[in-house]
Parts: C-alpha cells; structure tokens; sequence
C-alpha cells in the first residue's frame, strides 16, 4: 500500500480561532458593508482572504529574529538579507522596503511617467494601481486560454507574445519596460513558463526595453516549472530560479508571500542606475537605504525564509494543500481555475452564480454567501477589483471574476480544508436561490475593492 502524502514540518504552536452563528455573521457583515476586508478578524472562523503575512514562521525563522541588528544605517540583518537575495536571484543591488506595494511606488517613482503603456500579464490591484495613479496605462498580454476556466494547461499564467509585440512595435516609444507577474495572481495564481520567460526576454531585447518580474510568488513558480516543464525535472529550485531571474533587469517583491515573513519586501536589480534613481525615492518613502521600512529582525526572518521556502519539500508541502482543496471541489462538482494554481483556489463566480448579472457582481456575491455560510473568508479577484476604466470611468467586466480562496503557508491543516469545502459545496447547492447581488454605495477612486461599500440588492 502506497504511503500518502505528509506535511513536511510538525506543529508546536496553535492559536484559537471561534465559531460564529448565521445571525452574528448577517450583523458583522451588515456592519462592514458587504465588504469582507472590513470585518474584523475575530469575526471570521477560516481566514483565506489572502495568503500575504498570515503564514507561520519556522523555528528558523523565530531563531534568526532574536538576531536581528536594528542599527539605523548599515545593520548586519540588511546584509545577511542582501547576500541571501543575491544568492538566490544572481541580483546585486538590494533595496528593502516594508512590502511589495512600496516596492512598486519606489522604483515606479523612478520609471513611469504620465501617458507610459506597461504591457504585461494581468497585473495585479497594486501594480495597476500604480500605475494608473500615474495617468499611465496597464496593457495586459495575458494568453487568451487564461480566460476558459475549465481548460487544463499547464502555464496559463504566460504573456500572450503575439499581443506583446504588437503592443511593443505600436508603442514603443511610450514603454518604459515589461512587467511580469510570477505566478500570474489575477488569472488564478498560475504559473510562467520558464520558455516564456526566454521569449519575452528576447522580444525586450529586440525592442530595446528591459523586464522586471512581479515576484510575489516566484519560489511557487519555479516549482511548478520543475513539475511540468521539460528539462527542469532533476534541477533544484534554486537552480530555476537563478535561470529565471537571468531573464528579468529587475524584480520587485512582496516578501509576505513566498518569504513567509508578516510584513516585509525589496526591489533587486543589477541596474546601478536603476538602483542609484530608486535610492532617492526609497529615503524619502520608506527609510534609508539598509533597512527601508523593515526591522533588522524582520530582515533576518526574511533571509531564513527565503532559504527555506526555495527547497523542494517545502514548496510541496504547501502547493499539495492547494490541490487537496481542488479535489473536494470536483468531488463536488465547483468550477475553479483549473489547474490548481500555487497558492489559492480561484472559483469561476459567473458559472456557479449564473442568474446574478455582472453588474451585480458575481464573485462578491459569492464572497458573501460563503462568509454567511461558515463564516470562512474568502476574497474578490474580479470585477470590483479591476476597477473602473480610467477614462470611460465605465466598470470594466472584460476579465474573470473569480473569488479567491488564498491559503496561508502552514496554518491551517486539512481538516480545515474539508470545511471549506464543504461549505462552498453547501451554497454551491443553493445557487439557483441566488438571484441577485449587490451595489455600489461608496467607492474609491482607485483600488476600491479594499474599502468599497456595498449593499444587497433586494431579492
């Protein structure tokens, strides 16, 4: 008999979390506007709103942060983070900063002006934010069979290199560089093709511009290029990922993620001049230069992170929770983005909520059932979260709208699991009940999603 899959760590710390009535959830949820970012933690029984700061350190981890130097300019933690970024992405210059959403604002601050065109793959809220509160434009080139739900490839996550080039030889005067998401978050935390990468490098060299890679979660993808791309399957992750950084002049990264620390982030490059321009703006927004916004043991905790998280088993570890996920859901019929992405289940809202219009929102709806349903939180990666076109000011529902089930590192165990399956299969049931779904009562100008108020649309 085959032995099944194991965790590769054992638990020694637990923390209570507390069950919840249907009535308690209706209040809280009226009280927060329909809007699950603005519950209070204590309100929810399973936390999957996002997978960025809510994993559980290793004893590394705790152990490195009673290390940490917290002198205000050149701290041994800074460096030992340094060497270890370098390390692992062949990248020379360091800029911590306190996430990756700073690390977008500085070296943005350095590279986008008013009108610029960023093609890339489905940029992400911040990233586009970003860049559309600099009047300049987000251009996705994500491959079209992102968009089909229910079609099982396995780099869904690519940039689409037909629509780059048309987009690089129409513009390329106005393009200050290529971005790319590794693992591509908003089309359902797939994964780039290590050969994608190599084409977009050459299609960059081409056309004189340089790439910066979104790293969030680049360890996740590295794994996933080990599983399913030919030629990767003997080398180490930490030999994918030196490959492919070797594509990229830049990366900006949301160490929350894939360095498995609460709050924490950098810009990397081997561009001086880069570096020297984002230095400037990096003082002013975050701190100086050898600790930008993070502590010294901050700086320790990501350092150890990052080693430990580019190792095979532990990447597996967390990739198979996400699959096991995937497998209640077709037990149970719940379409998702299929395959399983890295580091949450994005269910297809619009296939399950079938009589809600999009202007309705689908995949809040959803968000919402779900919440009353077991109190589990969930998040919308959709149509609220696209915004409005920042001309038209018109809502924009060309793209997916999925609720993501983000899954911490190492928090939750698969028990947990069931009853997250469980009850989505339970409002799966009752979805041709669901007629209607909510409103816009407030919102902001951009990256709405965070702070929007909604109400129920009467039934």
């Amino acid at each position: 008999m085959e032995i099944p899959f194991a965790e590769s760590f054992k638990i020694k710390m637990v923390e209570p979390i507390h069950k919840s009535t249907r009535s308690q959830r209706e209040k809280w949820l009226k009280e927060a506007y329909y809007n699950v970012f603005q519950l209070k933690a204590e309100q929810v029984y399973i936390d999957l709103l996002t997978d960025s700061g809510t994993g559980a350190m290793s004893q590394s981890q705790w152990a490195a942060m009673m290390l940490g130097d917290e002198s205000y300019a050149g701290a041994t933690s800074f460096f030992t983070m340094k060497d270890t970024i370098t390390k692992i992405t062949g990248y020379q210059y360091v800029l911590p900063v306190h996430q990756g959403r700073a690390a977008e604002n500085v070296l943005f601050s350095v590279l986008i002006k008013h009108g610029d065109h960023v093609p890339g793959n489905s940029h992400f809220d911040t990233t586009k934010g970003h860049i559309e509160s600099r009047h300049a434009f987000a251009i996705d080139c994500t491959v079209d069979i992102a968009k089909d739900t229910q079609l099982e490839a396995p780099f869904k996550g690519n940039v689409d290199i037909e629509k780059l080039e048309k987009e690089l030889a129409e513009n390329k005067e106005i393009i200050p560089f290529i971005i790319v998401t590794i693992t591509n978050n908003t089309a359902g935390g797939q994964p780039v093709s290590m050969q994608n990468l190599r084409d977009v490098r050459a299609l960059a060299d081409k056309y004189g511009k340089k790439v910066v890679f979104d790293a969030a979660r680049f360890a996740e993808n590295a794994y996933f290029i080990r599983m399913r791309e030919n030629g990767y399957k003997n080398k180490s992750i930490k030999e994918i990922c030196l490959e492919m950084f070797s594509f990229a002049d830049a990366m900006t990264m949301s160490a929350k993620k894939d360095a498995i620390v609460n709050m924490g982030g950098f810009i990397a490059t081997n561009m001086k001049e880069w570096y020297d321009a984002a230095k400037v703006f990096s003082i002013v927004y975050e701190g100086f230069i050898t600790y930008g916004g993070m502590n010294g043991r901050d700086m320790n905790a990501l350092a150890a992170g990052l080693e430990e998280n580019t190792e095979f088993d532990t990447l597996e570890t967390r990739i198979k929770q996400v699959e096991y996920l995937a497998q209640k859901l077709d037990e149970y019929g719940v379409p998702y983005q299929r395959p399983a992405g890295g580091h949450a289940i994005f269910v297809d809202a619009p296939r399950i909520l079938t009589h809600v219009p999009k202007d309705e929102f689908p995949a809040q709806t959803l968000t919402i059932e779900l919440y009353l349903e077991a109190g589990i939180r969930g998040c919308e990666i959709g149509y609220l979260l696209a915004d409005r076109d920042p001309i038209t000011r018109e809502n924009r529902f060309n793209g997916l709208d999925l609720m993501r089930l983000a899954i911490p590192r190492r928090v939750y165990t698969n028990n947990h699991i069931d009853v997250v399956a469980v009850a989505l299969k339970n409002v799966f049931d009752r979805r041709e009940s669901i007629t209607h779904g909510v409103k816009i009562v407030w919102e902001a100008e951009v990256m709405r999603h965070f702070t929007v108020q909604l109400e129920p649309i009467k039934q």
